[in-house]
């Protein structure tokens, strides 16, 4: 297989349940070129008795483009990294850091940071089932485990079988007592352990992931780290994204405004609901299934509300016509709008 040529995770977007589908990637992609995506986390059950082309299927302007994968079973976790490969992802990624009962139950996620020899031959038995990358997201510690130590020996370990690359949620996990919501948000954040892994892993590639939202954080971080990984702000901000071509990848190719980046999606969108049909007459498709990802495009400026507010009509996204999206960019301040 010939191995692609990606550009470095200098920045990327997190793997977000229920958010960063196919569609949503691709929204993103109109905004920023080399920005790393990542899928949701699709569990190793779900490849190996379930419906792939759903959970794989993506398109190739989404490139590069992560699968993140949730599991313990090395061998099911080779099997399913395999299936990646085969459909074209430039990465897999093991979650290491949910902290949700459900992944819990499965034995995977957050609490797989308590065993890291298992971890560790997870990864190994990824790495030598694929030639892409097999990188880990992870949490610093879980529950009341606050040692600096407990991280540094837990990357140690995996390091040892071969993973070059890591993705710091730089705070706990709490098993116990809190929502995945409350686990983003209670748990101080650390960012001295992420810049400390790669003072002691100096070989390794340290990326950086919790409560992002600014340029100038990422600006600081990437002072001690690799690579910063937004989560919510690139979804709820998502134009955020329009610099970092620039600013993080030395291309000076002008960014797509707003109003083109709408323009971008309505060929895929009207491609969309030919191929999958009209959720209206039938069909599996539902516009709102695209335009949700989209309602945080104008955030900051004047007539935002109303393009949310057009663009959640559920009488017109009900009729699956694509020139909704137009109507909300014309409804806000018209001069603005189209210049930003």
């Amino acid at each position: 297989m010939t191995q692609k040529t990606t550009p470095k995770r200098t920045i990327s977007v997190a793997p977000m349940m229920d958010w960063t589908d196919r569609h949503c990637r691709m929204f993103h992609r109109q905004i920023t070129r080399h920005t790393w995506l990542y899928t949701e986390m699709v569990t190793t059950g779900a490849l190996l008795y379930g419906d792939v082309p759903r959970h794989l299927d993506f398109n190739q302007e989404e490139h590069p483009v992560a699968l993140q994968l949730g599991g313990s079973e090395p061998e099911d976790l080779a099997k399913s990294a395999k299936l990646g490969e085969q459909w074209g992802y430039d990465e897999i990624n093991l979650n290491c850091g949910c902290p949700s009962e459900r992944v819990q139950k499965g034995a995977f996620g957050a609490c797989l940071m308590g065993e890291p020899q298992l971890v560790a031959d997870c990864v190994k038995a990824m790495r030598d089932a694929v030639s892409i990358d097999v990188t880990v997201k992870h949490r610093i510690g879980i529950d009341d485990v606050e040692s600096y130590d407990f991280v540094r020996d837990f990357v140690g370990t995996i390091a040892d079988a071969g993973c070059s690359t890591f993705i710091v949620h730089a705070r706990n996990a709490i098993l116990k007592g809190l929502s995945p919501k409350e686990n983003r948000e209670i748990p101080p954040l650390k960012p001295e352990y992420a810049y400390q892994l790669k003072k002691d892993f100096p070989q390794l590639e340290i990326l950086i992931n919790g409560g992002i939202k600014t340029v100038e954080e990422i600006d600081l971080h990437l002072q001690h780290v690799d690579g910063v990984m937004l989560g919510r702000e690139a979804y709820h901000n998502p134009y955020l994204m329009a610099s970092f071509d620039a600013r993080y990848y030395s291309d000076e190719a002008e960014p797509k405004t707003r109003a083109e980046v709408l323009e971008a999606m309505m060929p895929y969108i009207a491609d969309q609901l030919a191929r999958h049909g009209k959720a209206a007459v039938g069909g599996g498709l539902r516009l709102n299934s695209i335009t949700r990802h989209m309602l945080g495009l104008m955030t900051g400026l004047p007539g935002a509300r109303v393009f949310r507010q057009t663009l959640s009509d559920s009488r017109r996204l009900a009729a699956g016509d694509p020139a909704l999206l137009m109507d909300a960019l014309a409804r806000m301040q018209p001069s603005r709008a189209l210049a930003a």
